[in-house]
């Protein structure tokens, strides 16, 4: 990989690091210390992760306007003000204030960070998506092995590592960044749209949008091990380290697994084949859930979870990348990591009402059945796309 793309993996694995201390603890925090029910969790993390949808087409839009240097100054210094206040103040009203502030500032920061991979490595394809999404599950690891441990011990210490982190990554981004940034702004970047295929926005648009609505339904299910499952472990008797643990085997097999990838990226050069692939790992994982009663069931799960991950959330970025046309890389990676924020919005509080209203394996049923709907969207997404493809083909062969 280039150089600037090592700095770019590093800092994003300090960011995620940083957030990794508190999101997996979210619910149990809210349920377990603060004496709220799962639904209202799942309502304060709904809007948690609605301002982050605001903070992607927010960040989107400034990486194609202001370019990613500035873009992440806003980013991480709302960041650090909103977590730092955090550390000294986390009974339940500021926490569901802050909570929501830092989920728009974590959502400034997303977008910039694929957009700049990509506009740095445009040769690297699905592995530039692909560093950065390796680099978060490092933090991942890192923050959920280091949160649990602290938790172990008291929560007030991870608001306090939380802050202390995110204040690294503002000094990385203020050192490192800019260089990076006029490096980006000087790259002749194009997509697979803008290498001689005249192809409308509206239809590349189109074909984003009908992505998005899997990628959704991945992601509503893959929330509840942040929210419903997280509270079920709780309820057989689990440790907290325990469910922390959990993450820190899914970030750790993630930079494992990179061999499989690369397998898979050798063998099936279909990005979309790649999504199908891990779809079905997704649906297995959750039928094996079903079942799961122990810390070594969940590990398994959590197992089978992580491979279909590594192959589906690098590649939807990817494709989104390739529908972007010329100058709108940034919003085109706000729109997809917008999607992936509602599904983490939307996911927790319908995953809360189930289960408060039925229980947790109906709620597993549910979410198989929703988990052949990525399927659908997958095959039919660029099918519009291809179609005034031929037309323009057409057109200009006669």
């Amino acid at each position: 990989m280039p150089k600037y793309i090592w700095i770019l993996v590093i800092a994003t694995a300090i960011n995620v690091t940083g957030g990794s201390f508190l999101w997996p603890l979210n619910t149990i925090y809210m349920h377990n210390e603060l004496g709220t029910s799962l639904t209202f969790a799942g309502i304060v993390l709904m809007f948690n992760q609605g301002f982050a949808i605001l903070g992607n087409l927010v960040g989107g839009y400034l990486f194609d306007k202001i370019g990613g240097y500035k873009t992440l100054l806003f980013g991480t210094s709302s960041a650090i003000v909103f977590t730092i206040t955090l550390a000294f103040h986390h009974s339940i009203v500021p926490y569901i204030i802050l909570l929501i502030l830092i989920g728009f500032s974590s959502g400034v920061i997303g977008p910039s960070m694929f957009a700049m991979a990509a506009s740095l490595w445009p040769e690297g394809g699905r592995r530039a998506f692909n560093a950065v999404y390796v680099a978060q599950n490092l933090g991942v690891a890192l923050g959920t092995a280091l949160g649990g441990f602290i938790a172990s011990y008291s929560f007030d210490y991870i608001f306090i590592g939380n802050a202390s982190v995110f204040f690294i990554f503002f000094i990385v981004v203020v050192f490192a960044f800019k260089p990076m940034d006029k490096l980006a702004n000087a790259q002749s970047y194009t997509t697979v749209i803008d290498q001689g295929k005249k192809i409308a926005n509206k239809a590349s648009l189109y074909s984003l949008i009908i992505l998005s609505i899997g990628f959704l339904v991945c992601w509503i299910a893959y929330s509840q091990w942040q929210g419903t499952i997280s509270s079920y472990t709780q309820d057989l008797g689990m440790e907290v380290s325990q469910y922390s643990l959990l993450w820190t085997i899914n970030g750790l097999l993630i930079i494992l697994a990179q061999p499989i990838v690369k397998f898979v990226g050798n063998k099936i050069p279909s990005t979309k084949t790649q999504i199908y692939i891990g779809n079905t790992i997704f649906l297995i994982s959750f039928v094996y859930l079903l079942f799961a009663n122990t810390f070594i069931d969940f590990v398994i799960a959590m197992t089978i979870l992580t491979i279909g991950e590594v192959l589906v959330w690098p590649a939807v970025p990817s494709l989104a990348n390739d529908l972007a046309p010329k100058g709108k890389t940034g919003f085109y990676q706000g729109i997809i990591n917008s999607v992936g924020a509602a599904g983490r919005m939307t996911g927790p509080v319908l995953g809360g009402l189930v289960v408060d209203y039925s229980n947790i394996h109906v709620l597993f049923g549910i979410l198989i059945v929703l988990y052949f709907i990525p399927y659908v969207t997958t095959y039919s997404y660029d099918r519009k796309l291809i179609q005034q493809q031929k037309q323009t083909e057409e057109v200009s062969m006669s």
